[in-house]
């Protein structure tokens, strides 16, 4: 199929794009989630605002401990830098199962949370790791944690006029280590269920994808880890939390796997 007639806008700043942006526009970045809903008319924009010009919204770099991803920064990007491998392992390891190298050659970071697909693996392994997502909009600037960002099935806390800018990742507790599993029909595809998780001395948190509408947070299985209990136990309890029994059975598999690369 081919998508509905739209209005096509390239802005080369952020401040061009706000301006274009209502509720009838759809913002363009890798646009490997957004173009086949267009073509399956599932999006009828009437406005295509490209960003891809706009500069400004590529880099990954640190800043005070912290790493800082502009919204626009592909996916293959996270996944060879080294900066990335060594300070926040956990996003390389989850980004490798994210569809296969043409996407995430094209794909971007920003996309795939502002999409917010429930069982997509960097919002998961972004909410083990407590990242902040910066939204500026004509009014101003918000700063988000998962849990606000995240609102539903694919939906977030944007509001139009508004466009996510960059998401902010804490480092990683002294000690810590990462683990990321999935499970999917093959290799490449959607996953059906999965765990991204972090674990250190007396810290411990483990996100769930494909789990509810939104990236799940196991509290109890954190809470239970981070006091001592084992890897089964953890996964039991985070298991708890998907009501379908299958998918409880291959979350509890996952989450047992996740632990062990994390040498929990």
């Amino acid at each position: 199929m081919k998508p509905a007639r739209f209005d096509y806008q390239a802005p080369r700043t952020v401040d061009a794009a706000l301006a274009l942006l209502d509720e009838d526009a759809k913002v363009l970045a890798g646009g490997q989630s957004l173009v086949p809903m267009m073509n399956f008319r599932l999006a009828r924009p009437a406005t295509l605002v490209d960003i891809n010009g706009i500069d400004e919204l590529a880099y990954l770099r640190e800043r005070d401990g912290a790493l800082q991803v502009g919204a626009l920064t592909r996916h293959a990007t996270l996944e060879r830098s080294d900066l990335v491998a060594a300070g926040w392992p956990l996003l390389r390891q989850a980004v490798r199962h994210v569809a296969h190298a043409p996407i995430r050659a094209r794909g971007t970071l920003g996309g795939s949370c502002a999409h917010a697909d429930p069982t997509a693996e960097l919002p998961a392994a972004l909410a083990a790791l407590n990242a902040t997502f910066h939204v500026r909009g004509r009014a101003g600037t918000r700063a988000l944690a998962a849990a606000e960002f995240f609102v539903a099935h694919r939906t977030t806390a944007l509001e139009a006029g508004e466009l996510l800018v960059e998401i902010e990742v804490p480092a990683l507790p002294a000690g810590a280590r990462t683990g990321f599993a999935e499970h999917a029909l093959t290799q490449g595809d959607w996953a059906t269920a999965g765990a991204a998780v972090v674990v250190a001395p007396g810290h411990a948190a483990i996100a769930l994808l494909g789990a509810g509408p939104t990236p799940v947070r196991a509290r109890d299985a954190e809470a239970a880890l981070a006091g001592g209990a084992g890897a089964a136990e953890a996964a039991r309890l985070a298991a708890a939390l998907v009501d379908h029994p299958w998918r409880a059975a291959v979350t509890a598999s996952l989450v047992r796997r996740a632990l062990e690369q994390a040498g929990a």
